[in-house]
C-alpha cells in the first residue's frame, strides 16, 4: 500500500491553477449578454445592420436567448463523454480538444454573420468545446486532494470559469466597439486556442497508488458528512440505482436556473435600472464584469466554507438568501437603485458560483474520487437543464415587457432547492450492497 503523504506535491497545485487558466477561457458563456445587447432590437428584428456590423441581422430577445440556451444544454450533455475522456484518456487531451472546439465555434460564429452562425458556432460548437474542456480540469485536480480540501480545490478550478466575465465582458465590449461583432468573436477565438493548448499540457492526474494527504481528524469529524466519503468508489451503473443521484441532479437544476437567468440578462438589467445615469448606460458591461468577480469569488468562498460547515448547510444558506434577492429584483429595477442592483445581482452570482463548486464536491463526497470525471458529468446534466429559465425569461420579457414573473418563479424554485438539500443524505455502500443483494 502506498505511503500517505503529509503534503500535496507541486503537481497538485500546477494542475489546479492550470485548470483555472483553462476555465478562464471556457467561461465566455458568462459574457453572452454583451453580444445579446449588440444583437437585440425588438423594433427592428429581422432587419440587416449597417456600418461596422453590416451583414448581421437584428434579433428579438427570444432569438438571442436561443444560442445561449443551446450552448448550455450541449455543454451539459458533453460533460458526460468529456468526463470519460478525462478518466480514460487524459485531462490534457480533453482540455486541448475542448478549447480548440470552442475557438473554432467563436471564429465560425463571427465569420458567418448570421443567426444560423450563432447557433452552429456559439450554440453547438461552443457547447461541445465547453463540455469536453470543462470536464477535464476539476476531476483531475480533485484526485490530488483529500475530502477536507475538496470544496476549496473545486472552487479554485471552477472559479476561473466564473471569473472569465471579469475580462471577457470588458474585452468583448472593446472589441465590438472597435472591430464589430465579427471582430470580437474571431479575436477571442484565436486567443482562447493559444491559452488552452498551453495550459492543457500542464494537467496531470496522480500516479497509480497515490494516496492524498489527510486533513486533521478534528476537521473531518466536524464536517461529518464527508469524513468517510471515499470509502468506496462507485461506478456509474451503481449510482443510477441510488435516489440520491437524482436528488443531486435536481439540486443542480434548481441552483443553476436563477444564475443563468441573471447571467443571460445582466447587461439588460443594468440598462433598465440606469436609464437616468449616462455613465452606466454607456458602460453596462460593468455589471457583467462585476458578476464575474462575484461568481468566481462565490465558487472559492462557498467551497471553502462548505469544507467547514458542511455541503448541505452551505447550499441551504446560499439558495435561501438568493431566493430573497430574486423576489426583490423587480422592485430594485423599478427603484433604479444601482447600489441595490449590484447587491442583489451579486448575491445571485455568488449563489450560482457556489453551486458549481458544491456539486462536484457533493459528487465526490457521495460517490468517491476515482470515477469522478464520469460521475460528475452525469450529475452535471442538471446544470444544463437549468437553461430553461433563461429561455423562459426571454419569452416572458417579449410577452410582458419585463422579467418580473421570471424572477418570482426563480425565487420559488430556490426555496424548493433548500428543502430538497435538507433531506438528501450521502448513500451508504454497505446498505446499498444489502439492498442490491436482496433484489438479486
Amino acid at each position: 500500500m502506498a505511503e500517505q503523504l503529509t503534503k500535496e506535491p507541486a503537481q497538485a497545485w500546477i494542475t489546479t491553477f492550470s485548470g483555472t487558466a483553462i476555465n478562464l477561457c471556457l467561461g465566455i458563456l458568462y459574457a453572452w449578454s454583451i453580444w445579446k445587447t449588440a444583437l437585440v432590437n425588438t423594433d427592428r428584428a429581422g432587419q440587416i445592420m449597417s456600418g461596422m456590423n453590416e451583414g448581421w441581422v437584428y434579433l428579438n430577445n427570444a432569438q438571442a436567448s436561443t444560442p445561449f440556451s443551446l450552448c448550455v444544454i450541449i455543454f451539459a450533455l458533453l460533460m458526460i463523454p468529456g468526463g470519460r475522456i478525462q478518466d480514460r484518456i487524459s485531462p490534457k487531451f480533453g482540455a486541448t480538444l475542448g478549447g480548440l472546439c470552442l475557438a473554432a465555434g467563436c471564429i465560425i460564429a463571427g465569420l458567418m454573420k448570421s443567426y444560423t452562425g450563432l447557433i452552429i458556432g456559439f450554440g453547438i460548437l461552443g457547447g461541445i468545446g465547453m463540455g469536453i474542456g470543462y470536464a477535464a480540469p476539476t476531476p483531475a485536480a480533485l484526485k490530488w486532494f483529500g475530502p477536507h480540501r475538496r470544496g476549496l480545490i473545486a472552487g479554485l478550478v471552477v472559479g476561473g470559469y466564473g471569473g472569465a466575465a471579469l475580462y471577457i465582458g470588458a474585452l468583448g465590449q472593446l472589441l465590438i466597439d472597435k472591430y464589430g461583432i465579427t471582430g470580437s468573436f474571431v479575436g477571442l477565438g484565436v486567443f482562447f486556442a493559444i491559452v488552452v493548448v498551453i495550459a492543457g499540457q500542464m494537467l496531470k492526474i496522480p500516479p497509480p497508488g497515490y494516496v492524498p494527504p489527510a486533513g486533521p481528524q478534528a476537521k473531518a469529524l466536524k464536517v461529518g458528512e464527508v469524513s468517510k466519503s471515499t470509502a468506496h468508489n462507485w461506478e456509474a451503473g451503481d449510482i443510477f440505482k441510488t435516489w440520491q443521484f437524482y436528488a443531486l441532479v435536481v439540486m443542480f437544476i434548481l441552483t443553476t436556473q436563477s444564475g443563468l437567468l441573471i447571467i443571460a440578462n445582466a447587461n439588460g438589467l443594468m440598462l433598465s435600472a440606469a436609464k437616468e445615469l449616462p455613465f452606466f448606460m454607456a458602460n453596462a458591461w460593468i455589471l457583467v464584469s462585476y458578476g464575474g468577480l462575484v461568481n468566481a469569488s462565490g465558487r472559492v468562498g462557498t467551497g471553502w466554507y462548505s469544507d467547514k460547515i458542511g455541503r448541505v448547510n452551505a447550499y441551504s444558506i446560499n439558495c435561501g438568501i438568493s431566493a430573497l434577492c430574486m423576489f426583490m429584483l423587480p422592485y430594485v429595477i423599478t427603484s433604479k437603485s444601482i447600489f441595490l442592483l449590484f447587491i442583489v445581482v451579486g448575491i445571485g452570482y455568488w449563489q450560482y458560483g457556489g453551486g458549481l463548486s458544491l456539486m462536484p464536491a457533493f459528487t465526490g463526497d457521495f460517490y468517491g474520487p476515482k470515477n469522478l470525471g464520469f460521475n460528475y458529468g452525469l450529475v452535471f446534466i442538471g446544470w444544463g437543464l437549468g437553461f430553461f429559465m433563461a429561455r423562459l425569461g426571454g419569452t416572458i420579457e417579449d410577452i410582458t415587457g419585463s422579467l418580473d414573473y421570471a424572477f418570482y418563479i426563480s425565487g420559488v424554485l430556490l426555496i424548493l432547492a433548500v428543502i430538497l438539500a435538507r433531506v438528501t443524505k450521502r448513500p451508504q455502500w454497505s446498505k446499498f450492497q444489502g439492498l442490491a443483494g436482496s433484489e438479486a
